[in-house]
């Protein structure tokens, strides 16, 4: 059918699907066990390898502490404790990817203690599932999808989210 023959709606069906097809988005893989993480690579401050933190009194175990980044005080948090994963000691691999995330005119930055990190993964936005009730060791409101890269599944974190966690257990207690 050439286009001509197309009515406008079929053309604008068309084209969004098109438009659509082609959006994809980067994702920092990391690894947390047995499991694949990913985050929005826009996200990603940068990667930092593990090194001790000064440690902040009364905080919930999976906050280890602060770090001075630059002259700005960063929370450090392990993301295996905060998933209630097994702890396990901290190896040369073990990295801390540095996250920021805004609301409004608020930049927040935090570090996430991983074991190691993976690879950059390109994902084509219409491949993003969303997360099931059920099957993960994370809460799904910290879950944006799950996407299956070269026969592997990696979920994808939302940042925004994962990044005000002691605002809402503040709010809990």
């Amino acid at each position: 059918m050439s286009q001509e023959n197309k009515t406008p709606a079929a053309l604008d069906a068309a084209a969004q699907n098109n438009t659509e097809a082609t959006i994809t988005i980067q994702y920092l893989s990391f690894v947390l066990g047995k499991e694949e993480y990913g985050v929005d690579i826009l996200r990603v401050q940068e990667i930092r390898s593990w090194e001790p933190v000064s440690r902040v009194p009364n905080v919930p175990p999976y906050e280890k502490g602060v770090v001075n980044l630059r002259g700005a005080i960063v929370p450090i948090i392990d993301l295996r404790e905060r998933f209630s994963l097994s702890k396990v000691e901290y190896t040369p691999l073990t990295v801390v990817v540095v996250l920021q995330t805004g609301s409004g005119n608020h930049t927040r930055i935090m570090g996430v203690v991983v074991d190691s990190v993976s690879d950059v993964i390109s994902v084509d936005k219409l491949e993003i599932q969303g997360a099931p009730d059920f099957g993960t060791k994370v809460s799904n409101e910290f879950i944006n999808g799950l996407v299956s890269v070269n026969e592997r599944m990696v979920m994808l974190l939302d940042v925004d989210k994962l990044l005000t966690l002691e605002s809402i257990d503040l709010n809990e207690s």
